[in-house]
């Protein structure tokens, strides 16, 4: 069976399996970090960003990871939050240590010749 655009039902659901799991980005998962922060703490994206000084749709874009945040912002996202740069950054990397690895590590290029040779 033809979807629309010529290509067989079911073709993309194959090509997506076959795909290795995608490394998360640092952005994505800071962003996680303070959205469930914000959320746990059941406040509003306006709330938040009022009282870090950035606008509204800045701050959703950071929780959603689509924003590079300096570390000035980071901090006041945080203190907002009643946190700490120091435990945002904690936060994300227990986050990030916790999360399965998108492929094994590679043995060293060196490594890899000594075995071929």
């Amino acid at each position: 069976m033809r979807a629309p655009g010529g290509r067989t039902a079911g073709a993309d659901k194959v090509g997506k399996a076959d795909k290795p799991a995608k490394e998360p980005l640092w952005r994505d998962i800071v962003g996680d970090v303070l959205r469930r922060e914000r959320l746990a703490q059941e406040r509003t994206l306006k709330d938040v960003a009022d009282a870090a000084r950035i606008s509204m749709p800045y701050l959703s874009e950071l929780e959603r990871g689509r924003k590079e945040a300096s570390s000035e912002v980071l901090a006041a996202a945080a203190r907002a939050l009643g946190l700490g740069l120091p435990d945002l950054l904690s936060l994300a990397q227990t986050r990030l240590a916790g999360l399965p690895r998108a492929r094994p590590a590679r043995a060293s290029y060196q490594a890899e010749v000594r075995l071929a040779a």
